[in-house]
């Protein structure tokens, strides 16, 4: 099983190499990650400027071959898929982000991100998070990732599967559970923060104002306030509602709209 490691932490991310060291265990790993941390870059491309790559040493005496990109996640698996994997790629992890991704906040995620941009190129891909409160605990993601990895692999799907796996706040012991959820609703928006330093005025956007939600069982938000591991079987072709009644009336006020133009 040839595999590729990404990530939206950058190189020097502690869950990176904690994964990276499962995954080689497992499989032939090849890592392409930012060469510094692009959180929050969602699924964003490259495309007004050009990108260098470069080999680096991989530590910890892992074998995988290892390179930087100075881009997004995307643009690491854009580049090892068209680029620098001489083999075709099995199947892409990426993580452990440091944070969970849950609800519709993966949308932000550069760590969901990678793995979409994977899902487009009909690989199977799985984001792998973890949930902090102070320390971050590795292990478990590293754990459960590694054996997600094999299975999906295994499963020799007619469609590429993507994943969203997440690790509550604990100690292997501590789970309480594993469930197979749904995306929750948005638990943040972004605030602007604004400071003022001379004659300059400084914006900064911060990803910390709360949504007053309800987080219903069965949600991935409510497993990892649980203490318990969220899987998360993602359909990137986003349904639409067509019979509601707000989509009625939308249908039949564009149809008028249209024939009222075309009759002038």
């Amino acid at each position: 099983m040839r595999i590729l490691l990404t990530n939206d932490d950058g190189i020097h991310s502690p869950g990176l190499w904690a994964i990276a060291k499962s995954l080689e265990e497992i499989g032939d790993l090849t890592v392409v990650v930012p060469d510094r941390d692009q959180s929050g870059k969602g699924a964003s491309m490259t495309l007004t400027s050009p990108l260098t790559v470069e080999k680096v040493q991989t530590p910890n005496g892992m074998k995988s071959h290892t390179y930087t990109v100075d881009g997004t996640p995307a643009d690491c698996v854009i580049m090892a898929c068209e680029s620098l994997c001489v083999e075709p790629v099995d199947l892409i992890v990426s993580g452990i982000n440091q944070g969970a991704n849950l609800g519709l906040d993966v949308f932000n995620s550069g760590t969901f991100g990678a793995a979409l941009h994977g899902y487009f190129r009909g690989i199977n891909s799985i984001a792998l998070s973890v949930f902090y409160r102070q320390d971050v605990i590795y292990s478990p993601a590293a754990l459960l990732g590694a054996e997600i990895a094999k299975i999906v692999h295994d499963q020799k799907s007619e469609s590429a599967i993507l994943l969203n796996v997440n690790l509550p706040a604990c100690d292997l012991k501590d789970i309480k559970g594993v469930d197979l959820t749904t995306l929750g609703p948005k638990a943040y928006l972004e605030n602007v923060e604004t400071v003022t330093s001379g004659r300059r005025t400084f914006h900064w956007l911060r990803h910390n104002k709360p949504m007053t939600v309800t987080h219903q069982e069965g949600t991935d938000v409510w497993s990892i306030n649980h203490d318990r591991a969220s899987i998360t079987v993602v359909n990137p072709y986003l349904t639409t509602d067509n019979g509601s009644e707000l989509g009625d009336l939308v249908l039949k006020g564009s149809i008028n709209c249209l024939g009222a133009i075309s009759s002038d």
